[in-house]
């Protein structure tokens, strides 16, 4: 393939090309584009727009076209990468854990909101994955006790591989299915981003490389969500705080559950693209 000379070799046509290939499955093509490109040439995406001139030699491109066809066929790019950019984060992620999504950040943001850089803030992440959440809390709140838990051991591995790669120490990991490592503890935030979507929904269709099992929760997708409500009490803190990443239809249904369950001061926010994604709830008297 490398030997035919009509084949495309310089950072700005191969930029192009590729870009109109992954238009096909990419929401943003040009910036994969780029990604894949820097990727190939092993370095920064800043050296692409200095050097727009430079031509890829044999082993490159083909690094490259390799790459593009593993996108091609539904790949996430993290995967292809390794890595995905979480709260200015640089997190390993493989297919063993879900890709780390922006509107997640926005959780982050709201829990962030509710402590102070000095507050000695005892914090659980349930269902913890890559760390994402986790990882980011215990950055900016230095002093925080942050312990994260999953049921997947693999998952775990990435996520201790981050804690260590980011020099964060401030943060525990334990094997379990949600509050089961932690049973006999007490804090004052819980956090949880759990499967939520629904075993018939069509998003799974472009989701399929991830690991199913942290996505699909049963009852329309509210199983989880469900079981938490009933289960995070035991471990939270009096005038605790409980906050829940969920679909951005399923604000309601939240609501309903958790006042069910005997929440109090139960609130909904928007992610930054104004769609209800976060509910934020206290422990009932």
């Amino acid at each position: 393939m490398t030997d035919d000379p009509g084949i495309q070799r310089e950072i700005r046509e191969l930029t192009d090309a590729v870009s109109r290939r992954l238009a096909a499955v990419s929401d943003s093509p040009r910036l994969e584009a780029d990604l894949l490109l820097a990727r190939a040439i092993d370095m920064p995406r800043s050296y692409l727009f200095a050097h727009p001139e430079d031509e890829l030699d044999d082993g490159a491109l083909e690094r490259l076209m390799h790459d593009v066809e593993r996108r091609l066929a539904g790949e996430p790019l993290a995967y292809i990468t390794g890595s995905k950019e979480f709260w200015s984060l640089d997190l390993m992620v493989t297919p063993a854990t879900l890709v780390p999504r922006p509107e997640t950040e926005r959780l982050v943001e709201l829990v962030l909101s509710e402590t102070a850089h000095d507050a000695p803030v005892r914090i659980l992440d349930l269902g913890t994955g890559s760390g994402a959440i986790a990882l980011a809390l215990a950055r900016e709140r230095r002093i925080a006790e942050v312990t994260a838990t999953d049921v997947s051991r693999a998952a775990l591995e990435v996520a201790r591989q981050n804690a260590r790669a980011l020099e964060i120490d401030n943060v525990r990991f334990l094997e379990g299915s949600w509050i089961e490592p932690v049973s006999d503890e007490q804090f004052d935030i819980v956090v949880s981003n759990p499967p939520y979507v629904a075993a018939g929904d069509k998003a799974l269709e472009k989701l399929e490389r991830e690991p199913r099992s942290a996505l699909v929760a049963e009852d329309g997708g509210l199983a989880c969500i469900l079981e938490l409500a009933r289960v995070v009490p035991e471990v939270l803190a009096d005038d605790g705080l409980f906050f829940v990443e969920h679909g951005a239809a399923q604000a309601q249904a939240v609501e309903n559950l958790l006042h069910d369950a005997g929440w109090r001061a139960i609130e909904c926010f928007c992610d930054f693209a104004g769609l209800p994604r976060v509910t934020r709830a206290k422990r009932g008297a």
